[in-house]
């Protein structure tokens, strides 16, 4: 038994996708079949994959039934979390969406999922991405400053959101956790965040997290060994669709 993760499938079975860089990039091309491969070749009936965010451009859940049908398909026990272009999925009803798909799929919102002596927690995220003002050489001198209030209005409402998880799986006995978050950790400016605090304060063994595309933005967060945890990117272009094992 396994642990899988990988994020960004952004899959477009029954909606219109106008992303320059999936629409012409080499690595997109027939990723969704790669990516199927990859599973039927790795992922076990008895693994977990965990798809940290981005699974649709769909703008609602008509538009992706046929993307969910897909993930539905993949081997293995599927745990999703949400992304910043999941349109189709409201927090507030994620129960419905559990409703609906369980066993087959478990949308986490405000929960967690149990994984041998593990709980998965986790939320979406956020972190402040510009707009940033850049000098002749290319070096940040400034930033929006009412994009970056807003942002931190987002960044605490995702932080409560993932501390209610932990507080679950801590009052259920859990002592060990993976996290996950679709947004990283931390932007282009900071070395640790609201984000890096929690997860040295419930003594996560390692932070998941997507949403960096395009090898300029590979490196914008953490990645590897720092202040006592893994911090690992799993975007599928990174990746080159191959999910990564987080555990065994």
């Amino acid at each position: 038994m396994s642990l899988y993760a990988i994020g960004d499938l952004h899959l477009h079975y029954q909606s219109v996708l106008k992303a320059p860089g999936q629409l012409h990039g080499r690595v997109w091309k027939n990723h969704e079949e790669k990516f199927r491969k990859y599973c039927g070749k790795m992922v076990t009936g008895e693994d977990t994959l965990v798809l940290v965010g981005d699974h649709s451009w769909g703008k609602n859940l008509s538009e992706c039934e046929r993307d969910l049908a897909y993930i539905c398909d993949l081997p293995g026990r599927k745990l999703l979390f949400r992304g910043n272009h999941d349109m189709f999925w409201d927090a507030k009803k994620t129960a419905q969406l559990n409703e609906r798909y369980q066993p087959r799929l478990t949308f986490l919102q405000d929960s967690y999922a149990a994984y041998q002596d593990y709980a998965l927690v986790g939320t979406k995220g956020f972190t402040f991405e510009g707009p940033f003002y850049l000098d002749r050489y290319g070096q940040i001198t400034g930033w929006d400053e009412e994009a970056f209030e807003h942002a931190k209005k987002l960044v605490e409402r995702e932080l409560a959101r993932l501390r209610k998880s932990f507080e679950m799986a801590q009052a259920d006995g859990y002592r060990k956790y993976i996290m996950f978050l679709h947004y990283p950790p931390t932007n282009i400016l900071q070395t640790r965040s609201g984000f890096t605090d929690m997860a040295e304060e419930y003594g996560v063994e390692q932070v998941i997290y997507a949403h960096c595309h395009g090898e300029s933005r590979f490196n914008d967060s953490i990645r590897g060994e720092y202040r006592g945890r893994m911090y690992q990117l799993v975007s599928g272009d990174f990746l080159r669709w191959k999910p990564l094992k987080i555990l065994e």
